[in-house]
C-alpha cells in the first residue's frame, strides 16, 4: 500500500493507497480511496447552471419520511439533502458548523441548552412554513423509541423542545453537550419535511414528498430509480436542472455505469472498486475518517472476557497481509485511531502484528484450560466473507486456537449484533468528531456498544470529551480515551471506511459535510 497524505474531501485521478450510524456501511463493504490530494476542478472555470446528472448509488430507501433516512454516504443522505435541505453543515477538516436553511444553531450555557434560529422566508413546497414548529414536530417524531429512527442516539440527548418565537427553537439537552450541533449534522436532525405532508401518512408522503430543499421529486420508479427537478423557489438556486438517482446493488455494474458514460457519478463502497476506477482514470473524491471497520470481541463471555485472549487476537492478526488478500492492497488502513488530519490525532498506535507475542498469550491461557475458541460471526457480502476466511486461514498458523465461521446475511445477523449473542463480529465506527462515534460503541452505558466494554476511565474520558468546550480539553480527554481503548483491546481494527464517490466527465462540485453526505445544490456539469 502505498504512502500518501489524506486531508480535506479532494478530487483525485490517480492512485489508491495508504457508526446506530456506522454499521450501515457493512451492507456494501467499506470504502475509500487515496492519492496526492489534486483538485480536479481548478481548471473547470466558475460553476454553470443547467443539466441532469445521473446518479448510481448501492441502495433504494424504504420510505422517504427523514425519521427513516440514514445521513451518511452509504445510505440515501443525498436524496435527505435534495429533497429537505440542510439545517447546518460542517467542514470535513476542522468539524466548523455553518448555518444553511438556519440562522444559528448556538448556546451560551455550556451545551445544557441551545438556540436554534430559522432563516427568515423559508418555506416548504407545499406553501406551509418552515418554521420552528415544523423543526419541533419532526425532532419530537425522531425521538419516539418505537418509531425505530436511526437519528434516535442523536434526537435521545434532546430533554426538551420549546417554540420561544416563529423561527425560534429552544433545545434543551438531557447532560450538557457543547458539541451537539455536529450530532444534527450527522443525522435526520438535520433533514425537516412538511408536518402537513407527514400528517397525511407515509404511503401519500411517500408519493409526494415535501420538503424545502434544493430538489423536488418528479417520480419514483420503485426498484429503478427517483427522478428529481430543481426547486425553482429554493435560494441560492441549484445549479443541475435535475437528478436521476439510480438504484443498484452491485459495485462492479456502479462502476461500469460511470466508465462507460451511463451515469455521472457513483456513490461507492468498496475499496476494490475504487480501485478499478482510478486504474480507468476516473476521478475519485473522499472524505478522511477515524476509526474503521473492526472485529468487535465480546468482552461479556469467553474467551474475550479476558484481556490477554482480546490482546493475543490483536497480536496475531496482520493486517497488512489481510489487505492483499482481500482487497488488492488498495486499502487504507488504520494504523491511528484517528486520521492525521483530524485535531484530536495523536500518536497512539494501534496494536500491530506480533505473532510470537499472540502465541506466548495463547499457550498462557492453554496453560490455565482457557484455549482460544470461539465463532467468528460475518456477513454474506463478498469482502466481509473474505476476510472472515483469511482471519481463520491466519489463526490456523497458531497452536491453542480454534476459529469457527458463521456466515450470515446481513439482515439476519443484526438481531444477534442488538442482543450481544456473538464471540466476535464485524462492525464499525466512523470516526469524525469524536463524541456520537466514541460514545455509541465504547460507553458503557451505549446499547450500540457490542463489545460489552464498561470500563470507568473510558467512560470518564469519553464524557469529559463530550462536556469540555475548549478544544485543549477535548483533545487530552480523547487521547485518555485512544489510550485506554488501545490498552484493553475490545477490538481489532483492520480497514479504514471513508466516505467516497466516483465522477465521471464533466461532474463538478461534489462537497461533503458530516458522513460523506453530499451536497446536490452545489453539483454541476460541464456536459450538456
Amino acid at each position: 500500500m502505498l504512502d500518501h497524505t489524506r486531508r480535506r474531501p479532494t478530487i483525485r485521478r490517480e492512485g489508491l493507497a495508504a457508526t446506530v450510524v456506522a454499521i450501515l456501511a457493512l451492507a456494501l463493504g467499506a470504502c475509500g480511496s487515496a492519492g496526492t490530494p489534486e483538485s480536479a476542478a481548478a481548471d473547470a472555470g466558475d460553476p454553470v447552471a443547467g443539466g441532469t446528472v445521473r446518479v448510481v448509488q448501492g441502495g433504494e430507501p424504504r420510505s422517504l419520511d427523514p425519521a427513516t433516512l440514514v445521513n451518511a454516504w452509504v445510505s440515501n443522505s443525498l436524496i435527505g439533502n435534495a429533497l429537505y435541505g440542510t439545517l447546518l453543515v460542517n467542514d470535513p477538516e476542522t468539524l466548523e458548523v455553518t448555518p444553511v436553511l438556519a440562522e444559528s444553531f448556538e448556546s451560551s450555557d455550556g451545551g445544557a441548552t441551545f438556540e436554534l434560529r430559522l432563516r427568515e422566508g423559508t418555506t416548504f413546497t407545499d406553501g406551509t412554513p418552515y418554521d420552528a414548529e415544523a423543526v419541533r414536530y419532526n425532532w419530537d417524531r425522531m425521538q419516539d423509541s418505537t418509531s425505530g429512527s436511526p437519528s434516535l442516539i442523536q434526537a435521545s440527548q434532546i430533554g426538551t423542545l420549546e417554540v420561544t418565537d416563529p423561527l425560534t427553537l429552544r433545545v434543551t439537552l438531557d447532560s450538557p453537550n457543547p458539541h451537539y450541533a455536529q450530532s444534527v449534522v450527522w443525522s435526520g436532525l438535520n433533514w425537516i419535511a412538511s408536518p402537513t405532508a407527514l400528517g397525511g401518512g407515509r404511503q401519500a408522503f411517500d408519493e409526494k414528498p415535501i420538503g424545502a430543499g434544493p430538489f423536488t421529486m418528479a417520480q419514483w420508479r420503485r426498484q429503478d430509480r427517483i427522478i428529481l427537478e430543481r426547486n425553482a423557489g429554493y435560494e441560492p438556486a441549484p445549479y443541475l436542472d435535475g437528478i436521476e438517482l439510480v438504484h443498484n446493488g452491485d459495485t462492479n455494474q456502479r462502476v461500469n455505469a460511470v466508465v462507460s458514460g451511463d451515469a455521472g457519478l457513483a456513490i461507492e463502497g468498496s475499496w476494490a472498486s475504487l480501485g478499478r476506477a482510478e486504474d480507468a482514470g476516473l476521478r475519485t473524491v473522499v472524505e478522511p475518517t477515524g476509526g474503521g471497520q473492526f472485529m468487535a470481541m465480546n468482552t461479556r463471555r469467553a474467551p474475550f472476557d479476558d484481556e490477554r485472549a482480546r490482546r493475543a487476537l490483536a497480536l496475531a492478526l496482520d493486517i497488512d497481509a489481510l489487505n492483499e488478500s482481500v482487497f488488492n492492497g488498495r486499502a487504507e488502513l488504520p494504523r491511528t485511531l484517528f486520521d492525521e488530519s483530524s485535531p484530536f490525532y495523536a500518536d497512539i498506535d494501534i496494536p500491530t502484528h506480533d505473532p510470537d507475542a499472540a502465541q506466548k498469550l495463547f499457550d498462557e491461557l492453554a496453560a490455565e484450560g482457557k484455549p482460544v475458541a470461539f465463532t467468528f460471526l460475518a456477513y454474506t457480502s463478498v469482502e466481509n466473507k473474505a476476510m472472515a476466511e483469511a482471519v481463520q486461514a491466519q489463526l490456523g498458523a497458531f497452536d491453542h486456537v480454534d476459529v469457527q465461521l458463521e456466515i450470515m446475511e446481513f439482515a439476519s445477523a443484526l438481531p444477534r449484533l442488538s442482543t450481544y449473542d456473538f464471540d466476535v463480529a464485524i462492525t464499525s465506527a466512523t470516526i469524525l468528531d469524536p463524541d456520537t462515534a466514541l460514545w455509541a460503541n465504547f460507553h458503557g452505558e451505549s446499547p450500540g456498544n457490542f463489545t460489552g466494554l464498561d470500563d470507568p476511565a473510558l467512560n470518564a474520558a469519553i464524557d469529559d470529551g463530550r462536556t469540555a468546550a475548549d478544544l485543549d480539553e477535548r483533545i487530552a480527554a480523547y487521547t485518555t480515551a485512544q489510550e485506554r481503548i488501545v490498552e484493553l483491546s475490545p477490538v481489532v481494527w483492520y480497514i479504514r471506511t471513508a466516505p467516497a464517490a466516483v465522477l465521471g466527465d464533466g461532474i463538478q462540485g461534489v462537497q461533503m459535510y458530516g458522513m460523506g453526505s453530499i451536497r446536490p445544490e452545489l453539483l454541476w456539469t460541464t456536459i450538456r
